[in-house]
């Protein structure tokens, strides 16, 4: 069955004018809605919760639905779930909740996002703890068991990774990982935001006990979501205020940053994701990974043209997040030219993911060009874009930017 592009894209309004989005990784465009269930909290409920009058009611059951739906998406309890501003912010207020001994052992992935790395070399400087760094090499480095066993042993007590890399799109095993680190009696936490936009989420198949993603990125509003297992909440200490419960994660960190009208999105992203009669998860997969070969099959065929991460279009292995440079070309001075010859929205940098950029890519500040897409992308776009690209490389006019 064909995928229903027309469909998907009017349920996005922002879709509606000029401008090809391929800087999704960054942030999707929001479910329509989405906007509508916003709007209709802040006329309708926008009050206190926990009132007992009519209209407090009302916006209390708003807020716990929300809640609801998220556990029901990842498969986690309610009580395992908070909400916050960021990923950066949850992860920054997770560090805090956790008490390790000085001389144990974390290891830190060298190819996440800073979001998940800042937090636990701050925490490793208060506790004195030794970081030992995740850093596997080369133009497509990947976190493995194999790569990880090494920096495992009896003083280990965290381990930290992302579930798919905002740069390289490659797919991390999180399973086999989290088996093997709760071997060594490691927790485990992992960075789930570039993966979520593109991957259902089970947090009792993953097996861990630490789990970011933003809906900002989900095609929600700017709000994210942490899940932390029953068990590991155990071991953490509470950050709300003495007189209130600390026996939800909402309560030992969520610190009221949970906005009540942006998280009212979030059931409307569920129900699209997973209760849609139109659209489910194998056609959004298949679609997506049919846009990714086509970049990649034209990018791997130019020798100027170096591509990072895996260059197959292989679902199982990466994500529709393409990223590269091209001999002769800054990547900025790529970027600006594609955007002079078109509307493709497409980025340069390092996308928050320094140490991977400048450490095992070995690339300078303006880092790579990247092209993130997600389902409501049309191949059509792609070709688009490749056309744009294609004229800038080949053209004897164009003057290329120093690299």
């Amino acid at each position: 069955m064909a995928f229903p592009i027309d469909y998907v894209r009017k349920s996005f309004p922002a879709l509606q004018q000029d401008q090809v989005f391929f800087d999704n990784a960054g942030g999707s465009q929001t479910l329509g809605q989405s906007i509508e269930d916003i709007r209709r909290y802040l006329m309708d409920t926008n009050v206190q919760l926990g009132a007992s009058y009519n209209v407090g009611t009302k916006a209390t059951d708003r807020y716990q639905i929300a809640f609801e739906a998220s556990a029901r998406y990842v498969n986690a309890n309610v009580d395992e779930i908070a909400y916050g501003a960021s990923t950066t912010q949850l992860f920054r207020n997770l560090s805090w909740t956790l008490q390790f001994s000085e001389g144990d052992e974390i290891v830190i992935s060298a190819l996440d996002h800073e979001s998940n790395i800042a937090p636990w070399v701050d925490l490793a400087q208060r506790q004195k703890l030794v970081i030992k760094w995740w850093e596997p090499s080369g133009n497509d480095p990947a976190l493995k068991p194999d790569n990880l066993l090494p920096l495992l042993s009896s003083k280990t007590k965290l381990v930290t990774l992302t579930h798919a890399s905002n740069v390289l799109g490659t797919i991390t095993d999180v399973r086999s990982i989290s088996e093997l680190a709760h071997q060594y009696g490691a927790l485990v936490c992992v960075d789930g935001v570039a993966l979520a936009p593109h991957r259902p989420i089970d947090m009792k198949l993953l097996g861990v006990d630490f789990y970011c993603f933003s809906w900002y990125k989900v095609y929600g509003p700017h709000v994210s979501m942490l899940y932390a297992s029953w068990s590991a909440q155990l071991k953490m200490k509470s950050l709300g205020h003495f007189f209130n419960p600390h026996v939800s994660l909402a309560d030992k960190l969520g610190l009221a940053a949970a906005s009540y009208e942006l998280i009212q999105a979030v059931p409307s992203v569920v129900e699209y994701l997973t209760s849609n009669t139109n659209i489910n998860w194998d056609g959004i997969i298949d679609h997506e990974a049919k846009l990714q070969t086509k970049l990649l099959e034209y990018l791997a065929q130019r020798p100027d043209v170096t591509i990072y991460g895996s260059k197959t279009g292989d679902s199982q292995v990466r994500l529709p997040i393409v990223s590269f440079t091209i001999r002769g070309w800054s990547s900025k001075k790529f970027v600006e030219a594609t955007e002079k010859l078109g509307n493709y929205g497409i980025r340069w940098g390092a996308f928050y993911s320094n140490r991977l950029v400048r450490g095992p890519l070995q690339l300078g500040s303006e880092g790579v060009i990247r092209v993130s897409m997600v389902h409501y992308n049309t191949e059509e776009e792609i070709q688009g874009l490749i056309g744009v690209m294609d004229k800038l490389l080949t053209s004897a006019e164009s003057v290329p930017g120093s690299t």
